[in-house]
């Protein structure tokens, strides 16, 4: 499980927008990379609009916002029509990018166990650098607190 101050897990994801996204072009400045369990639910859906909402001022604060889960990118671009998301998506179909940072495990919902993603959010500064993580996110203020943190890099 990556910790803050270790280098980010190496991962290359496809996005609904046709390119790739991986650690290595991303280098040399900061970004978010968010974990979401499914496309278009209720807490997903606020946490990327929320994202959304504030991509003026990550753009401005020169960070990048990546939001990924395990849904296709067909999904993907419907999730993103449907609400007008301005964030990119990126697609983990395989749990590759879910595993290497740890958000892929076991949950529980009345009584029943499955394994699923965890909501949870990196900031990773320019030289690939893990510099907070939030984990179990709490979606009300989340967007908030993830931009005053990457101010602060």
């Amino acid at each position: 499980m990556p910790a803050v101050g270790e280098t980010a897990p190496d991962f290359s994801l496809p996005t609904d927008s046709g390119k790739d996204v991986s650690l290595e072009s991303l280098q040399g400045a900061p970004f978010v990379i968010y974990f979401y369990p499914k496309d278009d639910t209720p807490g997903c859906t606020t946490e990327a609009k929320d994202f959304t909402a504030m991509a003026a001022d990550f753009k401005k604060a020169g960070v990048t916002v990546i939001g990924v889960s395990r849904d296709t990118l067909a999904k993907h671009a419907k999730f993103r029509e449907k609400h007008d998301l301005s964030v990119i998506l990126a697609a983990d179909e395989d749990g590759a990018a879910c595993e290497a940072f740890g958000v892929w495990v076991e949950k529980n919902m009345y009584g029943r166990k499955y394994m699923g993603i965890e909501r949870a959010t990196f900031l990773i500064d320019g030289g690939g650098k893990i510099r907070e993580i939030w984990r179990k996110v709490k979606v009300k203020g989340h967007a908030e607190a993830v931009l005053e943190a990457a101010k602060a890099l």
